[in-house]
């Protein structure tokens, strides 16, 4: 019997005062048994930075051929391509052809080595923005995750300010490639 996805509801509300984007998001996040609590709440992070009304939440954990969140048009045409993680390069190529835009935030201790390695491949992907998440912001965040989760979320030049019950977090991801939130 193969294990199930644990689910954790998130109410997100957001103060986006770069775009003027004001709303509140109801969430349910399914978290892969291979998951980690980090790997989770960086994909919430990115619904943050990110969200618009047609943002969603794919399959990347269970399938290459989908991303962690997607925004598509009325069409089905894939506008916003977001993966979080270290993934294959050529995943990422795949993505650049089949969306307009495409987006990396990568996190964790081995994030410089994987961005050495494939800094080079990836810069020939013009519609490719790759942003970098410092671990002690994303261990901090993890220690957040609750199967119910209530997080309000401010962002200004750059700059997300996260408050919970579970206290205050600001993170300010580092551009390695693109422009923050270009297209947006």
């Amino acid at each position: 019997m193969a294990i199930k996805a644990t689910v954790h509801k998130a109410t997100l509300q957001i103060a986006d005062m770069d775009r003027n984007y004001y709303a509140d998001h109801t969430l349910t996040l399914a978290r892969h048994p291979s998951e980690t609590d980090e790997r989770m709440m960086v994909r919430l992070l990115a619904f943050a930075l990110y969200a618009e009304e047609y943002l969603t939440f794919a399959q990347a954990m269970t399938s290459d051929d989908e991303p962690d969140l997607w925004c598509k048009d009325l069409t089905g045409a894939i506008q916003n391509w977001i993966n979080v993680g270290l993934p294959d390069e050529r995943i990422l190529r795949k993505a650049s052809g089949r969306s307009e835009q495409v987006v990396l935030i990568i996190y964790g201790r081995s994030a410089d080595i994987w961005w050495r390695d494939n800094k080079d491949k990836l810069q020939r992907l013009h519609n490719l923005t790759v942003l970098k998440l410092a671990p002690a912001d994303t261990l901090a965040l993890a220690a957040w995750a609750a199967r119910n989760m209530a997080i309000q979320c401010s962002i200004q030049s750059r700059h997300l300010m996260l408050t919970s019950d579970a206290g205050m977090l600001e993170v300010s991801p580092e551009v390695l490639q693109g422009s923050f939130r270009e297209g947006m």
